[in-house]
């Protein structure tokens, strides 16, 4: 993304085609690591999906940034040739009857291509956040599946600590009962034999 913005007119396009190519493969290569991710043995599986979901989102904020440079480079372009075709028109001198308010018309107009640039400004903004909250949607699912998965995985663990928690509880009652009815017993022995 560097070389980017020191590259020449020229060649930035070609450069953008290649990084657009490049990402692309990446994701392909990725959707393929997926599938390999899952033939994984399950002591490994979960961890591999980890990583491939976190390349995923690194790739998907690469193509965001990508595409906000090229919004960005669309709109310094459309800024130059509107410079350029300003200062390629000619002017010639009015008559006194046909005076025209100039001033007004420029700040109008210079307003109207401020409004018009922080509107393209945050269009660009809003869909990369958009493509970020996609990114995010999507890691989100998979955590989310993979949470059920354990969750399922260790249900039958729940179960059990369940159990031993119950029988530790009725093992102090039985204990406290045991306690309480040797002190009875040895309260008993002493008033009535001692």
């Amino acid at each position: 993304m560097g070389n980017l913005e020191k590259t020449d007119r020229q060649s930035v396009h070609l450069l953008e085609n290649e990084l657009q190519a490049r990402i692309d493969q990446i994701f392909n290569h990725l959707e393929r690591l997926e599938i390999l991710a899952s033939k994984e043995p399950p002591n490994r599986r979960q961890n591999a999906k980890l990583r491939v979901d976190q390349l995923k989102y690194d790739v998907q904020h690469l193509r965001s940034a990508l595409q906000n440079f090229q919004h960005r480079r669309y709109a310094r372009e459309a800024q130059e040739r509107e410079r350029e075709e300003l200062m390629s028109r000619t002017f010639t001198t009015n008559d006194a009857d046909t005076s025209i308010p100039i001033d007004e018309t420029l700040q109008f107009n210079s307003n109207l291509h401020n409004a018009h640039r922080g509107i393209d400004d945050l269009i660009g903004s809003g869909s990369s956040i958009l493509n970020g909250l996609r990114d995010q949607r999507s890691t989100l699912k998979g955590t989310h599946k993979k949470m059920l998965d354990v969750a399922n995985m260790l249900g039958l663990s729940n179960t059990v600590m369940r159990l031993i928690e119950r029988r530790a509880t009725q093992d102090k009652f039985i204990m406290i009962g045991g306690m309480l009815l040797t002190c009875v017993f040895m309260f008993l022995v002493i008033r009535y034999l001692g």
